[in-house]
C-alpha cells in the first residue's frame, strides 16, 4: 500500500494536484502577522507555497515532503523568488533527516492521511521538535469514514497530552468537515 501511495503522489505532481492552489491560507497569513519570525518546518510541503511565504516573512524554513517531484518544483519556485528554504525528502512520520527545534510546525493536510501507527510516531517526533511554547498549525478533514483521510477525536486527545488548543476553526472543504487547529506545546522543564 505504501508503495502505491508514494507512486500516486509522484504521478499527481506531473499534473496539478487539486490541493495545490498556490495560495497561502488566511490562517497562515494571520499567524505570521501576529508572531515574530523564528524557525519553522512545513510538513508535507508539496510545491513549497507556504514554506516560501514563511521565508519571505523572515522565517528560517525547512520544507519536508516524500514526493521528489513536488520537492523539485518547490526548489525551482524558491530559487525563482530568491528565497532560501531547505527542502528535505523525508517521511513525516519519522523525520529522520530533521535536526534542531522549531517555533512553528505547519501541517496542511498531511497528518490526516497517516495511519494510526504513523500518527503516533509523528506526534512523538513533533513533540521533540517543538520549542517550549512552540506552535503547531494543523489543517485536515474531520471524522471521515474509515480509511478516508481524517483527524479523529482520538487524534485530538493524543495531541492534547502534550499541546493546548489555542484556537480551532471548524468548517467545510468541498462538502467535507474540516478544521484548522492552532496548538501550543505545553511547557515543562524537561522540554526546555
Amino acid at each position: 500500500m505504501r508503495f502505491w501511495r508514494r507512486l500516486f503522489f509522484e504521478w499527481i505532481y506531473f499534473q496539478a494536484p487539486p490541493w495545490d492552489s498556490g495560495i497561502v491560507p488566511p490562517e497562515v497569513v494571520e499567524f505570521v502577522s501576529h508572531h515574530p519570525p523564528g524557525r519553522a518546518i512545513d510538513l508535507g510541503c508539496g510545491t513549497g507555497t507556504n514554506a516560501i511565504y514563511l521565508a519571505q516573512n523572515g522565517w528560517q524554513v525547512i520544507g519536508v515532503d516524500f514526493s521528489l517531484r513536488a520537492l523539485s518544483i518547490a526548489r525551482r519556485k524558491s530559487k525563482r523568488q530568491s528565497v532560501k528554504v531547505d527542502f528535505i525528502h523525508d517521511d513525516v512520520s519519522t523525520l529522520r533527516k530533521v535536526q534542531g527545534k522549531f517555533d512553528l510546525i505547519l501541517d496542511i493536510g498531511c497528518f490526516h492521511g497517516l495511519s494510526p501507527k504513523q500518527k503516533h510516531s509523528y506526534l512523538q517526533r513533533i513533540q521533540e521538535l517543538l520549542t517550549p511554547n512552540g506552535y503547531f498549525l494543523l489543517y485536515g478533514f474531520l471524522n471521515q469514514p474509515l480509511n478516508a483521510p481524517s483527524i479523529r477525536s482520538e487524534d485530538i486527545q493524543a495531541i492534547q497530552t502534550c499541546m493546548v488548543i489555542v484556537q480551532q476553526q471548524v468548517g467545510e472543504d468541498k462538502g467535507r468537515a474540516a478544521a484548522w487547529f492552532m496548538l501550543q506545546k505545553k511547557f515543562s522543564p524537561s522540554s526546555a
